[in-house]
């Protein structure tokens, strides 16, 4: 069994490259035009779905993000070609917004006829639930986790006459970068011997910046800018405590990584946050400056209880990937027993979406049905020669990342 990617062009990386492990990842000719996602085409992208699905001898289609454009489409795709789906919801939206109620009606859309769901907190899966109108038996919870052999503690104990508190976060306002604008120089005014360091970019660093300047913080402020993954863990050990101020959030692995590496956690109590560590590595406060500041106070002063080795050998044990994947796998059995529907019966679970809204998804998924066919007239599905199986050795597998850039996506 092998697992292939689909994803789209990143710059001038486009076909198709061979990983490590078996795994292939398909680079698709679609550019994305905003926040990492392609223009949404509704039919566009059926030949090149359907094709990589006869092709790889797919079984089963996993999309994941619910602002992913490709993964709508790609589960649309699938399930019309009768293949069984599973989406995974990595994120909190409200009910309220603009923005929240258009994702909403196109997540029950993608969902109405997905085979299983996956979240990563409870919290997460009573919010799908409520957004999507999905049946909570069908929704599994299954965590994050982080590599615990890339995020270690310091070799060595730092010293406690200066505690250093270590920001890495988009600086966006759901990330609640508004918040450390008020947070840091409070703490700083309150402890003479706290230093920040502030990795990240985005809209709000120029807020940031402002506040370090208003209040002369440039000797007890560093501004690290956008981060690169493999240079977080060399960052994070440079620290004492990490602190998360997101206003919404589903699981936060930011907050693994950090606890893995020996940081004591101080976060704003919001979405999954709480669902993620045990009470003695994390303290919890509101999303109100004021008690984000009381809630560092209290972190500074158990500071000295912490032992950071402990701390990563419990990590160890409460999130790894094995784990993660072995009940992914468990999903994906239970999803391939599901009985497949002919059109009619499919419909009809559009109908339900609602009374404007169900007519029109009933008539996209009628229209994709017969482009399909079209394409099933035009280009057989056994004139389409498939991908013979490629198994690196175990010699290749350990030094071996083949890039094949002389195969076309036809």
């Amino acid at each position: 069994m092998g697992v292939v990617v689909m994803t789209h062009a990143y710059n001038n990386r486009s076909g198709v490259r061979y990983m490590t492990g078996g795994l292939k990842v398909y680079y698709v000719p679609w550019k994305p035009f905003l926040m990492q996602n392609t223009f949404p085409t509704f039919y566009g992208t059926l030949p090149i779905v359907r094709t990589i699905l006869i092709r790889e001898k797919i079984s089963l289609v996993h999309g994941h993000q619910a602002f992913s454009t490709l993964c709508h489409e790609a589960l649309m795709h699938a399930r019309t070609m009768g293949y069984k789906v599973i989406f995974t919801d990595h994120s909190l939206y409200g009910f309220a917004d603009a923005g929240s109620i258009h994702m909403n009606k196109v997540l029950q859309f993608t969902l109405a006829e997905v085979s299983q769901a996956i979240c990563v907190s409870h919290t997460s899966k009573e919010n799908t639930v409520l957004r999507s109108g999905l049946p909570p038996e069908k929704v599994f919870v299954i965590p994050n986790a982080v590599d615990t052999a890339m995020f270690k503690p310091a070799p060595e104990r730092l010293s406690s006459h200066e505690i250093v508190i270590v920001v890495i976060s988009r600086l966006v306002y759901r990330k609640g970068a508004d918040l450390l604008v008020e947070v840091i120089p409070e703490v700083c005014r309150l402890y003479p011997n706290v230093r920040f360091i502030v990795g990240g970019d985005g809209p709000k660093r120029v807020r940031l910046e402002e506040m370090r300047e208003k209040h002369s913080l440039q000797d007890r402020v560093e501004m690290l800018g956008a981060v690169q993954h493999s240079q977080v863990r060399s960052v994070l050990i440079t620290g004492h405590i990490f602190l998360n101020s997101s206003l919404t959030e589903a699981f936060c692995i930011a907050i693994l990584e950090a606890a893995s590496c020996g940081l004591l956690t101080v976060s704003t109590r919001v979405g999954g946050v709480p669902e993620v560590l045990p009470d003695d590595m994390i303290v919890l406060a509101k999303p109100d400056p004021s008690d984000m500041v009381q809630a560092i106070k209290k972190a500074i002063s158990i500071l000295p209880k912490i032992d950071p080795q402990e701390m990563h050998n419990r990590m160890k044990e409460l999130y790894n990937w094995h784990d993660v994947a072995k009940r992914t796998e468990i999903v994906y059995d239970r999803a391939l027993k599901c009985s497949n529907q002919n059109l009619l019966q499919r419909l009809s679970r559009y109908l339900s979406c609602g009374a404007w809204a169900g007519k029109l998804f009933c008539l996209v998924m009628i229209i994709d049905f017969l482009l399909w066919h079209l394409l099933q007239l035009w280009k057989p599905a056994e004139d389409m020669e498939e991908v013979p199986d490629f198994i690196l050795s175990h010699d290749q597998d350990e030094g071996i990342s083949q890039d094949n850039e002389n195969q076309s996506l036809r």
